[in-house]
Order: structure tokens, then sequence, then C-alpha cells
């Protein structure tokens, strides 16, 4: 669901800082250097060659990533931020009970201790598997996975949260998704070709192994394997496909609790709700009814037994993290053969990573008061109002929209609210236990806590002050049904924003990131929203299918593209982020034009202003990847490769053109009338 809801600058997006990190800033000697450029290729026929090369090629992925550039840098630099609080919180003793570092410390030093996690094998998941083995009837397995997500411990066959009503924004709403599965996507289980095979090999010997790491007989555990796979599959086939999710529409579909049970019999949906400790709701909303109407006639058509298999794995897999050595090298093991990364992460990364994944708004607190200044805030609000007067510049001089829809249109830019930097309001996590000597312990505390901190809000006003990612990250988001723009803290960094840089390097980069966010808003599916983020028209029908025409071309021209050889990019799939990145650009570069290097002509180090804008842009997604990476996220990730979202806005862009003598013959160059103009 989230997919539709929320789209962010980078797979799965900004925070200024000013005299924040300074020996990143000073290691920085020239916000573009020609050095990272390979200058023998024309501009013309390769820019992101032309503008990364050289960078490229000095900068393989490291071991223990799976892919490296600017982003990953930039959050290697924050991890490591990271790291340096985590630490001395750790070390802090004499911390008061219940205070910010205290609990901090505790969560970061219960992860880091290996020899209690190694003394303790796979004892807290013993009870679990104990209980699986107990059950003896298909209403009591039922009531099994009503309670494991009710507790937050496993969420077999589906889905389910709480968030808005798309078509009454003031109401949160139970909703269930499609689910089920362990691997990245249905075609995983679908398709026959040389990787998907390699794959699912991969994945039977993962849960072979972890069911021998349990005690089961070899034989047993691979049978188990090809039971779970069985079931899987099957639940695969049920799924749309990531393409048909994005289409908003399609995806909302609204029961009364007793009609939805009329369509999977054995499911009673009342009861399931009771059971899921949720009071005083009679409908739901549900993303694909026809995969509920499968798992109901699966339920009665697979043995309790297999279904017994299928949710040990459920529990083992969720735990194998969390677990001693032989269970975390498994889950590595298997995340080398979907990802090519040669070592684990080190410890203290995952861990830090855990941390501020489950008390991330605790941890923030900590690192903006050392990382973020209040200038920063300032300095990153005047530039989203930079944009925000660009985008509204924009929109009116627009010759393929009517004036009914620009009003709409505007009305929904100025409905815009921007988040930057970290919450007003920090998530104090009241009722959440954590002990420093029990790790496994913590993460299903977390997991208890935050299934119930979601439930609690049915009934409540919408809460507009929270945020879905936290300070740290190196992201930014944009949610539909809230249209907010959200930029963390993390993000307010070189490459993206450097006080002492030039404006056509800031605006280039944090300033095309903040377009990126507020053009989601008017993508394929953004767009679909109204100023009060509600899912309702606000189109005239002309203009919708001028509009609709645009966006088909952008997909076929992504479609264009091609990854290791053979495999091409979905345009369908990437649109979204591909509008956002096409009108994120032109809005950057309207607000670059206002200002005073914008409308001059003077060099720095041989570039040209708009030059500059246009390379700083290419250095934010140059990168390298790791094949069996890049090969996966074409199934899974809406972003486009970097190479292709470093060239596929500026094609369409005459100021581009300009700026490096693109000319007819060389290799990206599109006809005036053939560049697609949208936002």
């Amino acid at each position: 669901m989230k997919i539709f809801l929320k789209a962010g600058i980078w797979g799965a997006g900004a925070a200024l800082l000013l005299g924040a990190f300074p020996v990143q800033a000073q290691k920085q000697q020239k916000f573009i250097d020609p050095a990272n450029m390979d200058r023998s290729v024309k501009p013309g026929n390769d820019f992101y060659e032309y503008a990364s090369g050289t960078w490229v090629k000095n900068n393989p992925v490291p071991a223990k990533e799976t892919r490296w550039g600017s982003f990953n840098m930039l959050r290697d630099f924050n991890i490591n931020a990271v790291k340096s609080i985590l630490e001395k919180a750790r070390a802090n003793t004499n911390a008061p009970a219940g205070s910010v570092e205290k609990r901090v410390g505790d969560f970061y030093a219960a992860g880091m201790d290996s020899l209690a996690i190694e003394k303790q094998g796979y004892m807290p998941l013993k009870g679990d598997l104990a209980a699986v083995d107990a059950i003896q009837t298909l209403p009591e397995l039922l009531q099994k996975i009503n309670k494991l997500r009710a507790t937050g411990v496993a969420a077999p066959l589906y889905g389910f949260f709480v968030g808005q009503d798309r078509k009454n924004v003031e109401v949160m709403i139970p909703q269930l998704s499609q689910g089920g599965t362990s691997l990245p996507d249905r075609d995983n289980y679908l398709k026959d070709d040389q990787r998907s095979v390699q794959i699912r090999d991969a994945y039977a010997k993962y849960i072979t192994t972890l069911f021998e790491l349990v005690g089961t007989p070899a034989e047993a555990a691979r049978a188990n394997a090809a039971t779970i796979f069985n079931i899987e599959k099957q639940l695969a086939t049920a799924q749309l496909s990531r393409v048909e999710m994005r289409d908003a529409y399609k995806t909302y579909n609204k029961f009364f609790l007793d009609d939805l049970s009329k369509t999977t019999p054995g499911m009673n949906w009342k009861e399931i709700l009771s059971e899921l400790e949720i009071k005083g709701q009679d409908s739901i909303l549900v993303n694909n009814p026809a995969f509920f109407t499968s798992v109901a006639e699966l339920l009665k058509t697979t043995p309790l037994n297999d279904w017994k298999i299928y949710l040990k794995w459920n529990l083992l897999k969720g735990a194998a993290p969390y677990l001693s050595m032989p269970f975390v090298n498994a889950n590595f093991a298997f995340t080398q053969a979907l990802t090519g990364q040669k070592i684990q992460t080190p410890r203290w990364q995952r861990m830090s990573s855990l941390t501020d994944g489950n008390i991330g708004e605790l941890l923030g607190q900590l690192y903006v008061k050392e990382y973020f200044k209040p200038a920063a805030k300032a300095r990153m609000e005047e530039l989203v109002a930079n944009l925000r007067k660009a985008f509204e510049i924009r929109i009116k001089g627009l010759d393929w929209m009517g004036a009914a829809t620009k009003e709409k249109a505007l009305a929904k830019l100025a409905a815009f609210r921007p988040k930057i930097g970290y919450p007003d309001k920090w998530e104090t996590y009241d009722g959440l236990v954590i002990d420093r000597n029990h790790f496994f312990q913590n993460i299903r505390n977390v997991n208890n806590w935050g299934y119930h901190f979601m439930i609690s809000r049915l009934g409540k006003p919408v809460d507009r002050e929270r945020w879905g990612m936290t300070p740290p990250t190196v992201n930014a988001y944009y949610n539909a049904t809230l249209n907010e723009i959200v930029f963390p803290a993390g993000i307010l960094q070189f490459p993206f924003f450097d006080p002492n840089a030039d404006d056509a390097v800031n605006y280039g980069g944090i300033g095309a990131v903040i377009g990126h966010e507020m053009s989601h808003g008017f993508d394929d599916n953004g767009s679909k929203y109204d100023a009060d983020g509600t899912l309702r028209n606000w189109w005239t029908e002309e203009d919708r299918k001028k509009f609709d025409a645009k966006a088909d071309a952008l997909a076929r021209q992504f479609d264009g593209y091609t990854v290791l050889d053979t495999i091409h990019v979905n345009g369908k799939l990437t649109l979204g982020e591909n509008i956002g990145d096409l009108g994120g650009m032109n809005v950057a570069y309207e607000a670059f034009k206002m200002t005073k290097q914008g409308q001059s002509g003077k060099k720095i180090d041989g570039f040209t202003p708009d030059q500059r804008f246009f390379l700083a842009w290419a250095q934010v997604w140059r990168g390298n990847i790791l094949p069996e990476t890049a090969a996966q996220f074409i199934l899974t990730d809406p972003h486009s490769p970097g190479p292709y979202r470093t060239i596929g806005p500026l094609v369409n862009m005459d100021a581009w053109y300009k700026a490096f003598d693109v000319q007819e013959g060389d290799k990206l160059y599109k006809k005036p009338g053939d560049r697609i103009r949208m936002w």
C-alpha cells in the first residue's frame, strides 16, 4: 500500500547542514570536481559517463555493500555518526533510568552482546515452535496466526495495517494487503529463467538450513522446503503484479466485514479482527480482494500439517537475524544469493541500523542535537519556498493544461505541507520495555509495542505530526494522503547541499530532491489525490488524457533502457519516480534561474552555471551496483537505475542541450518535438 501513498527519492530521497559534519566539508575541495569526470566522452553521447566516468571506475562496490555511490557514501557517513552516538550511550552507565540515553544505549548494548546471544542459540524460539506443534485443527491454526500478528511476532498469509482511508482521509481504517510470500517479488516464484531458478535453489537451501538448526532431520527439512515453496507459489500466483499494485483505484476496495467474509469462506473477519484486538470497526479496505478469496480456498485444500510447517517457517525467518551466528550466517547466505554482497555487514552497523529502525525517534533526538543545526532548517525552508514558487510559475505556464485543472493543481501545490529535519513532537515509546540483557526479547517488545501503537490510532483523529522516516535517514518522501513533503536531517548534506557551495550545486542537488518530492504530488498516482489528500479526481477529462499520453511516452522512453545486456527498465513500474525526476529537475532549474548565479554566465572551474547545475544532478546518481542486485531491483524497485535517472530527465530539457551543445547525431539527442514536457 505504501508504494502509492508514499514516494521517495531513493530506493526503496532532505536536510541541510550548516556547520555540521565539518570534516567532510573540509575534505570536499571542489563541489564539481573534473577529476571525477571522463571528459573524453561527449556529453551528448553518454552524459552519465562524461559526468561520473572516472569516479565510477575508481569506486568499486565495497565487499560489505551491494551498491556504492553518493547515497551510499552519505549513508555510510551517517551510520558512523549514529555509531558514535550509540557507543557513547552504551558506555554511559550513569544515564538516568527512563532517559533517552539509557534506553538507546541499552537497546544497542543488548544487540552488541554477542556472547549472550550465542549462549541463547534458538532458545527464545522454542516455545513458539512447540505451540505450533500443538495445533490440532484449522480454527486453532487461524487463532495462532492472529495471535502472532497481534503480538508483532509474525505476519503470515497476508499483510495488515491501519492507515488513512484514501477516500475519507480524516478517518483511520483497518486495511488488508496481499502477502504471505518470502521472496522479494512474485516473479521470483513464477519465472523460470536462470536467475529465478538460482534464487529458488538458494531459498530452498535457506529453509532447509534453518529447520536443521532447530533439530529437524535433513530429509524432513528438505521436504519442509518443498512444502513451503508450494504454498508460497500459490500465494504468489494470486497476487497482483507490482505495476498493477500502483493503481490507486484498483487497489481501493472497501467492504463491510460481513460482506468480505462471504467472499472468504472459513475466514470470518469479525472474529479475526476481534482476535487482532480491534474493536468497533464495521468495515475494512482490501487492496486485492481476489487474493483473499484464494487464501480462503487454500486454507481448505492444503493439509493442516503443511500449514504448521509454513507457520514455523514464518517464525524462523523472522527470528533468524536476531539469533545465534549459525542462523545469522544462513540468513546472510541467502542475502548473498539475492544481492551478490561479498561479506556480511559488520555487527555494529547492523545494530546501529536496527536501533534507528526500531526506536528511531529516541535515537533521532540525540542525532539532531549533535548533527543538525537550527540554521539548517531555516535555509531549507527558504529553498522549499523557492521551489514552490517555481512550481507555481511552471503550472501557470503549462500549454497543455486548461484553466480549470490549473486552478486545482495550484490549490494542491499551495496545500503542500513541508516537514524538515525532525518531528516537532517526538515519539516517546511509552510502555516499551528495553532490557540491556535480553536482545531477542527487546525485538519482540518493539514489534509488540509497534502493533499496539498502530491499532491504537483507530477511532482517533489522524495524526499529521507523525513521520514515516527517522532523522538520520538519507532519503525524502511525499505522502499523498497527507499531501506532505518530508526531508529528514540525514539527507541534508553534500552532494545534496553544502552551505559553502554555489547555487548551481545546491539547486541541482537538494533543489532537485525538493522538486522531485513536490512532483510526486503530480505523478501518475499522486495526481489522483486532491489538495486535502483524498483519492478524488480533480482533472477535466481532456487534461487527464493529455497527461496520460505524456506519462505513456515517458514510460516508453524508460522501457528502452537496458540493464545487464538483456534486462530492460520497467517503464510502468518506475513511472512515478521518473515523473518525479523530470518534474523535479524542471522545477529546480526554474528556481535556479531566479538566483543571481543562475542569471549569470560566470564560470567556476571551467563550467558555466547551467553546466554545474546539471553536473550536480549527475553526481548525485553516480555509483556502482552488483549485477545480482541490479537484476533484483528491476523487479522490485520503483526507481530507475542511476545512469538512467541521470540522463532520463535531461534529454527532455532544452536547457541541457544548450548547456552542453548537444546536437542532432549525438546518441542522446531527441528532437524538440519528441521531448516530453510535463510539469
